[in-house]
């Protein structure tokens, strides 16, 4: 067992989905390998979408029943207990919804952020990978396209110089040997081209799903929280308008669940199959492309496991190491005996060694990014992101998903009662007395009106002369404030109402000593009623013998 399998456990809910039923279209049962190519593993991730359809199926089904009892099987709700059984029962129904909805939302937020978390850091990674290669395959273009080209240009001219000279020629020779052996061993490295294209494809068309489907749940979130707050709204404000759009708007709601759901579920258990054993899928759609032992290098990184690419890798580098100091060797040489003799070949040996240490730079670049180190981090780095961060957050979207079918569910068995108990309330105010008293609509076209009373005030205001039996009438107006401070200047300028019970009522005060009304009058006031006439006191009535 390498590191790397050490480094990276499945985590037990991948192990858990895995185990989901794998059924195709024609119910036959299938493995539980990740085969995404494959017609009936296809359908068998369909399948799943479809079972979430027969359950929006049996959740519309039976609230039509239930409407359909509500509607048709009328119980008599002219009861009062009846009718607070029902309000209550639509009050905590109302309640539920709400909280449930809430917390399905805030599930929602994190599932949805976490997926996308998950998702992010596996297109980073495979970005990455992808600079790797793209670097591998750059520094071995260039190194060779150096060699091939700029090298043989230099000796060629510096051949025609030491023409004269058959030990430099030699030596020459020696360094064109040297050159073709650096550029066979650069051949012999795997071609990386066509997997960065693959992961380069893969990863932008990665983000770019993501990112719709992180928008679209944004906006089923948002979408939702905005049902249960209106339909809260139109509870509190008993407006049946609102009660039937948000009813038209929570079963639209409830179907997106339920499609939600089926799509978190099938994504989770594909995903799941692929992070229990992600080395023999990888291994399986390379195999045409490269080698297998540098999959299983790359994949594995084992330090103490043999590997035949290291070891081709390790002999490759280290002889292109000792043929490029060897032709080092050959420079300086040159340069220190032949310069002299022959100066214009001094230019284009500079140039070789310029090449040479240029080479020697990508060397050891392209050392370190060979290295299985660099490329195995970053596809832990993609199986975590998508195996723990991802599946974790399908999970929590999967359970957004149920919560918000139960909270809409609840919503609209609530709305239709609620919206009966508003349209009885409405019937109930219509068929009241326009002369019953207690009717808030009597009274109020009763207070619109202005109406002849007898003011106590004005009583009051004629007792200096006494010259009549009989108190003017006094026209009331609408203005139960004017009339207050009126009173509250007769009666000693105190402004407690108290002290003036009967204002604007067109009837006599109590007796002034009768309990509980006794201390309810100023001494002014008192004061002001013993001085009274009895054809006064006959006219009130008895109320105000002491």
């Amino acid at each position: 067992m390498s590191s790397a399998r050490v480094d990276y456990i499945a985590p037990w809910w991948t192990y858990w989905l895995n185990q989901f039923p794998h059924v195709n279209l024609r119910f036959q049962s299938l493995d539980h390998t990740f085969k995404p190519q494959d017609e009936n593993y296809q359908q068998s991730l369909i399948f799943l979408g479809c079972v979430a359809a027969a359950g929006l199926g049996v959740n519309l089904l039976c609230l039509a029943i239930y409407l359909s009892c509500l509607c048709c099987c009328r119980k008599d709700e002219e009861e009062e207990e009846s009718k607070k059984s029902n309000s209550c029962c639509v009050t905590w129904a109302a309640v539920a919804a709400g909280l449930i909805c809430c917390i399905a939302v805030g599930v929602g937020f994190y599932g949805n952020s976490e997926t996308n978390d998950g998702v992010y850091q596996l297109t980073y990674s495979l970005y990455n990978a992808n600079h790797t290669l793209e670097g591998v395959d750059s520094l071995v273009t260039g190194t060779m396209g150096g060699m091939q080209s700029g090298l043989k240009d230099h000796l060629s001219r510096l051949d025609e110089i030491f023409a004269a000279r058959g030990d430099f020629v030699q030596t020459l020779n020696f360094m064109q040997q040297m050159a073709d052996n650096v550029i066979k061993q650069l051949l012999g490295l795997p071609d990386w081209e066509k997997a960065k294209v693959d992961l380069t494809a893969i990863a932008d068309q990665t983000a770019y799903v993501e990112y719709y489907r992180w928008l679209t749940y944004l906006l089923i979130l948002i979408l939702d929280l905005v049902i249960c707050l209106v339909a809260c709204l139109g509870l509190a404000k008993q407006s049946r308008w609102l009660l039937t759009t948000m009813m038209v708007f929570g079963v639209l709601a409830l179907i997106l669940s339920w499609a939600s759901l089926g799509a978190d579920v099938a994504t989770a258990v594909g995903t799941s199959d692929f992070c229990v054993s992600p080395d023999k899928f990888l291994m399986n759609q390379t195999k045409d492309v490269i080698s297998s032992d540098i999959v299983h290098y790359y994949l594995y990184c084992s330090q103490t496991l043999p590997n035949p690419f290291q070891q081709f890798v390790l002999q490759s580098l280290t002889v292109f190491q000792r043929s490029l100091t060897t032709m080092q060797m050959q420079i300086q040489g040159l340069l220190q005996f032949a310069v002299p003799l022959f100066p214009t070949a001094e230019r284009d040996l500079l140039n070789i060694q310029h090449l040479l240490n240029n080479s020697e730079a990508s060397l050891h670049q392209l050392t370190a990014l060979l290295d299985c180190r660099g490329l195995n981090k970053d596809y832990l780095d993609a199986l975590m992101g998508v195996c723990y961060d991802g599946v974790e957050g399908l999970l929590y979207l999967s359970l957004f998903s149920l919560l918000a079918a139960t909270a809409f569910s609840i919503m609209l068995c609530a709305i239709p009662r609620a919206w009966r108990q508003i349209a009885n309330r409405e019937r109930d105010y219509d068929d009241m007395d326009d002369g019953d008293p207690f009717n808030p609509q009597s009274r109020r076209m009763t207070t619109s009106h202005p109406v002849n009373m007898h003011s106590f005030g004005s009583y009051s205001s004629s007792m200096g002369s006494q010259t009549s039996l009989h108190p003017p009438t006094q026209t009331v107006s609408n203005a139960p404030l004017t009339e207050y401070m009126n009173q509250t200047a007769l009666f000693g300028g105190n402004p407690r109402y108290e002290n003036v019970p009967l204002i604007g009522r067109g009837s006599p005060p109590p007796s002034l000593y009768s309990q509980p009304y006794r201390n309810s009058y100023s001494p002014t006031m008192r004061a002001t009623y013993l001085s009274m006439t009895e054809d006064q006191i006959r006219h009130f009535g008895e109320d105000f013998r002491a």
